[in-house]
């Protein structure tokens, strides 16, 4: 299959055709020089080939292939397997996103996720607002994940307001990225649900998908990117006005929050509150609601919405 050297591609004592045998104990392979021949369904023997032919790119590149890099391989081309397999009966199309990495579907699951993933396709700036539970968060980051793997934009921005991230978070260990990333955690746990974490890293390091606190936007114009405010309800009117001001040109947003859960100080009105006043005349902006019938946590988060509801009217 290569004129690689056997070494070089299958490893010191066939150490990674072993990892194969392991990975695919249905299909029998065996290797000798520089060729290899794989027994069993013609499924498992095709995801086999395009593991090897995988393997092969590799060591023409880099000389030889390691055990991880086989590691990474096998998991990166069955999930690409699954990717392409029957979506399950309880899922329509149209409520399909994309596929994580290791071939779980991804799908708009309540009335208002779908109003969410139909709105974002018409409207170049999206408001998000309801409860907690209800899914805004993920849905919006598997929508610019969806969209910078069809090349609809370069990038992805993901930003999100640190409440305390002034003074306060001094007596905190660490930089200043240390002392933040508690903020942003939950982002960086949802792209590691739909991107291979090798994919991710290289992502994160080319710039191609940032993560940073709101303060960060400022005096930038973000052309050809996919945009998210998260937890928007604690950004100021100043900072909303600032962040909708930076979209620039082929960029889509979505700005996502609860109004009733804002950790502004109680003199300061949240800038997602004004908002809505404020653009719901203007063309290509659009406001979607979301309610505790959409919640897709634990059945007790519904149930504390509406508790509370019930306390603060």
């Amino acid at each position: 299959m290569s004129g690689s050297d056997p070494v070089s591609l299958f490893g010191l004592h066939d150490k990674n055709i072993q990892i194969l045998d392991r990975s695919f104990p249905e299909v029998k392979i065996n290797a000798r020089g520089n060729r290899v021949k794989v027994i069993g369904s013609s499924e498992e023997v095709d995801l086999v080939k395009n593991i090897i032919e995988g393997m092969i790119g590799v060591a023409d590149r880099k000389g030889s292939v390691s055990e991880n890099e086989v590691k990474t391989l096998i998991t990166l081309k069955s999930g690409e397997r699954k990717a392409r397999t029957p979506l399950p009966k309880n899922i329509k199309e149209g409520d399909l996103i994309l596929y994580t990495y290791d071939g779980i579907p991804v799908h708009a699951k309540t009335p208002g996720q779908k109003r969410i993933v139909t709105t974002s396709n018409q409207s170049d700036i999206l408001f998000s607002i309801g409860p907690a539970g209800t899914g805004k968060t993920y849905t919006s980051v598997a929508l610019a994940v969806k969209a910078m793997k069809e090349q609809r934009v370069k990038k992805i921005i993901l930003a999100r307001p640190a409440v305390e991230a002034g003074e306060s978070l001094g007596f905190l260990p660490g930089d200043l990225k240390e002392k933040i990333d508690p903020y942003l955690r939950p982002l960086y746990d949802a792209l590691e649900d739909m991107i291979e974490p090798d994919k991710l890293d290289y992502y994160l390091t080319k710039n191609m998908i940032e993560i940073a606190p709101l303060a960060y936007m400022r005096g930038r114009t973000l052309n050809n990117a996919f945009v998210i405010l998260d937890e928007a309800q604690n950004a100021t009117n100043a900072q909303m006005k600032m962040f909708l001001t930076r979209i620039g040109f082929n960029s889509r947003a979505i700005i996502t929050g609860d109004v009733t859960q804002t950790d502004l100080p109680r003199k300061q009105e949240s800038g997602l509150i004004t908002v809505q006043d404020i653009l719901k005349d203007v063309d290509g902006i659009d406001f979607v609601y979301l309610s505790e019938e959409d919640v897709v946590r634990h059945k007790l988060v519904k149930d504390i919405i509406n508790a509370y509801e019930k306390f603060e009217s």
